[in-house]
C-alpha cells in the first residue's frame, strides 16, 4: 500500500511501466478524486465539466512525475487509459482522457512512440447514447481504450549476444501480432468484494502480459502505480520479471494473494500455449522455417528466435516482511536441456 506520487523507489531503477489509472470524469473514481483535492467536488457540483476534467488530471500528473523519475534511461512506459463521455450542467461531451495523458507524458520529458487500441466490442442491443435511431443527436459508443507508448531517452542498448534478452525473445508470430496497432481481446470481470468500491476496474491480465513480453527481458522490474488487485504484479511473475506496485487501497492489495491460488499451474499453460501455438504456425507454412531453436523440437522463422526460452513459475513464497507483501518467485525453464531455477523477486 502506498502513495505511487512518493514511492520511495531509487532514482532511475525500473525498466518498465504498466499502469492504468482512474480515469477523470468517469462517475465511480468522482470520491476519489474529490477527497483529495475539493477544486474537483466543487467543479462538479457546478457543473464545470472542463475544470474537474483538469483538476483530476493534476492529481495525476503527480504520479507522472514519479514515473519519469523512477524509470531507467531507454526503460518504456504504458499507460492504458479510456476517454470518458458524461453529461454535466445539462451539457454531454466528450473528455479526451488519452490525449491528456500523453501531453502530459510528453512535457516531462518523455518520447511518445506509435500506441495501440484495445477494442473492446460490447453485444449490448441498447449500446447506442443519445436519441437513438433519430438523426442527428445520437453519439458513438466508445468501445476502445488507449494503450500510450513513451520512453524515457534513447533506446536500451545491451551487450552483443545479452543471454537475457535473446531467451526474452518472442516468435515472429507473435511480433506480428503484438505489435499490430489494434488488439481486440474482452475485458474482465469487474466484480469486487470490497468496502471502498464494488468494481475493481482491472484490466484483463493478457493486456500487462503481453507489453511485459513486447518490453522487457527476464529479470526486469516492472512498476505498476495503480497496482488495484494487481495484475501487473501477477503478469509480471508469469513473464519471470520482478516488480513492484502501488495503491491506495489496502484491501485491493490484500486481494492480491487471493490470486495467487494455482499460479504454478497456471503459468505453465501459459508457456504449453505458446509453444504449441507456434507448432501449429509452423504445421501451417508450406516450407519449414529456416532456423532450428536451441532448447525446443521445432524451427523458427528469425535467427533472434533461436536462443528463445520460456519459464515457469515453480514456486511462490511470502517473505517474512509482511507489512510490504513481499513475495519470491521462482521459475524453471520448460525444456528438454536444463530445470536450473531462476529466481525473481515480486514486490506488491
Amino acid at each position: 500500500m502506498g502513495d505511487a506520487a512518493d514511492t520511495g523507489l531509487a532514482d532511475e531503477s525500473v525498466d518498465l511501466v504498466v499502469t492504468s489509472p482512474p480515469y477523470p470524469m468517469i462517475e465511480m473514481w468522482d470520491s476519489l478524486f474529490s477527497a483529495r483535492d475539493e477544486a474537483v467536488s466543487d467543479a462538479l457540483d457546478s457543473g464545470d465539466g472542463d475544470a474537474a476534467f483538469e483538476a483530476m488530471h493534476e492529481q495525476l500528473d503527480a504520479v507522472w512525475d514519479e514515473v519519469e523519475r523512477v524509470l531507467a534511461p531507454g526503460g518504456i512506459a504504458c499507460v492504458n487509459v479510456g476517454d470518458a463521455t458524461r453529461s454535466l450542467g445539462g451539457s454531454f461531451q466528450q473528455y479526451p482522457n488519452h490525449a491528456r495523458v500523453l501531453t502530459a507524458l510528453s512535457e516531462r520529458g518523455l518520447t511518445p512512440l506509435p500506441d495501440a487500441i484495445w477494442r473492446k466490442p460490447t453485444n449490448r442491443l441498447t449500446k447506442f447514447m443519445g436519441s437513438g435511431t433519430l438523426p442527428p443527436n445520437a453519439y458513438v459508443t466508445l468501445e476502445h481504450e488507449y494503450v500510450l507508448v513513451v520512453r524515457k531517452g534513447d533506446s536500451r542498448s545491451f551487450p552483443p549476444g545479452d543471454e537475457m534478452r535473446y531467451e526474452s525473445a518472442f516468435f515472429w508470430e507473435e511480433r506480428n501480432q503484438w505489435f499490430s496497432d489494434l488488439w481486440e481481446f474482452t475485458g474482465t470481470d469487474q466484480e469486487l468484494d470490497s468496502g471502498t468500491r464494488d468494481r475493481s476496474a482491472a484490466f484483463p491480465v493478457e493486456l500487462p502480459l503481453r507489453l511485459i513480453r513486447m518490453y522487457s527481458i527476464y529479470g526486469d522490474t516492472v512498476f505498476d502505480p495503480f497496482a488495484g488487485t494487481g495484475t501487473t504484479t501477477l503478469a509480471a511473475m508469469l513473464a519471470g520479471r520482478d516488480s513492484v506496485g502501488y495503491d491506495l487501497d489496502s484491501e485491493l492489495i490484500s486481494a492480491f494473494e487471493d490470486r495467487l491460488d494455482g499460479i504454478e499451474s497456471r503459468s505453465r499453460t501459459e508457456v504449453e500455449h505458446r509453444l504449441d501455438a507456434h507448432r501449429s504456425f509452423v504445421a501451417d507454412r508450406d516450407e519449414r522455417p529456416g532456423h532450428d531453436a536451441e532448447y525446443y523440437d521445432f524451427p523458427v522463422v528469425t535467427k533472434q528466435e533461436r536462443n528463445i526460452r520460456l519459464y515457469a513459475v515453480s514456486s511462490v513464497t511470502r517473505s517474512a516482511a509482511d507489512e510490504d507483501r513481499q513475495f519470491v518467485v521462482e521459475h524453471e525453464p520448460v525444456d528438454a536441456t536444463s530445470d536450473a531455477p531462476k529466481d525473481a523477486q515480486m514486490t506488491d
